[in-house]
């Protein structure tokens, strides 16, 4: 490729905040909850590029015919890889098409279609735009998408406030993150956390029914808690882990631990989860379960005795777990297991996407 920007390239990053700013002058737009990708295209090659550099373009076969057709002959975009359905976005189902046969890519490509929604333009023709104010970007997006059919898409944005406040409430149940906030001057930093970001944050206690060892300190630190809600026949699900320990109190819990892990599997829960691996889809996550898209990542898991309860912050469920990682908050020595439950979470209808995805997906 021949273009002002070129491939690989690392996309700008947002800062989490606990609201959205109140001084200055901002864009904001819907938090979308899917794969970032950067699109490329020059004539008649076209690269679709994750966050970390990956090419994502065998995976989504069916964007890259109507990416040549709609979009302009020399270009450099930013968006989100999405797949939609009557309820919402669905990143479980998103994540079953990092697969390696071209066949269930294909399947998948059919049966569950993916779109992509637009949100930056970093150049377009022989004009490098990264040094642009992004509202002259976001105008110059508008412009060049002003046509654009399913599966292409601009996401929504306002300067008011107001409004990006309603969309951080109804929007939560479709899926979304949160709220971006982009600064209206703000050029395009590679790599580099210049937007801002709200994201919801609630609480809930949960059994610790596992652990997994800290990557630089096996035996001698502990990475994350492995946590689980009981559902409504009483069995304990895995919903996530929580992690973001310092690096003392990952020393702390090997100790703190230890008598939980005495004769942990004789009546645990999860004792068969290898036996049931290879059921692992977007209705049940096994403890052990394979990361779909880092396969070198190691995911052994030690059991514990299920009798602690720890308080987390989470921001919102997919499916049936923890779409992020938990935060640790407190133990909760008071409390029962059984209060440890999915009924305790809050549940937050769905808001409708026809807005955006007006003509269809």
């Amino acid at each position: 490729m021949h273009l002002p920007v070129n491939p690989p390239i690392l996309p700008m990053l947002a800062l989490r905040v606990g609201g959205l700013p109140s001084e200055g002058k901002w864009i904001f737009e819907p938090k979308w909850d899917g794969f970032r990708a950067l699109v490329f295209r020059d004539g008649d090659e076209l690269q679709i590029q994750s966050r970390d550099e990956k090419p994502l373009d065998r995976y989504f076969p069916e964007l890259l015919d109507p990416l040549r057709t709609q979009l302009p002959a020399r270009c450099v975009l930013d968006g989100e890889i999405v797949i939609v359905t009557d309820h919402g976005l669905d990143f479980d189902a998103l994540q079953l098409r990092l697969h390696p046969a071209a066949s269930r890519v294909r399947l998948l490509s059919q049966t569950s279609p993916a779109s992509i929604v637009f949100f930056d333009l970093l150049c377009e023709g022989d004009r490098n735009l990264m040094s642009a104010p992004f509202e002259q970007r976001r105008r110059e997006l508008e412009s060049i998408l002003a046509s654009a059919a399913p599966p292409i898409h601009l996401t929504p944005a306002t300067y008011d406030s107001s409004l990006a406040a309603d969309w951080f409430r109804r929007f939560e149940g479709a899926g979304f993150d949160g709220v971006m906030a982009k600064p209206v001057s703000g050029t395009y930093e590679p790599d580099k956390r210049v937007m801002l970001k709200v994201k919801h944050e609630r609480e809930c206690d949960c059994v610790v029914a596992g652990f997994r060892w800290h990557k630089q300190g096996e035996r001698e630190a502990v990475g994350s808690l492995l946590l689980g809600l009981f559902d409504d026949a009483g069995s304990l699900q895995h919903v996530g882990v929580c992690a973001s320990f310092t690096a003392e109190k990952r020393r702390e819990l090997v100790q703190y631990l230890a008598p939980y892990r005495e004769n942990a599997l004789t009546n645990h829960p999860w004792k068969g989860w290898a036996e049931h691996a290879a059921g692992d889809g977007p209705g049940r996550r096994i403890p052990g379960g394979q990361s779909r898209w880092n396969q070198g990542k190691d995911l052994s898991w030690e059991p514990l005795r299920p009798e602690l309860v720890v308080e987390v912050a989470y921001d919102h469920m997919q499916g049936s777990r923890f779409r992020h990682t938990a935060q640790f908050r407190r133990w909760r020595p008071d409390k029962k297991l059984t209060d440890c439950s999915y009924a305790q979470l809050e549940v937050v209808p769905p808001q409708e996407l026809a807005a955006i995805f007006a003509s269809g997906r």
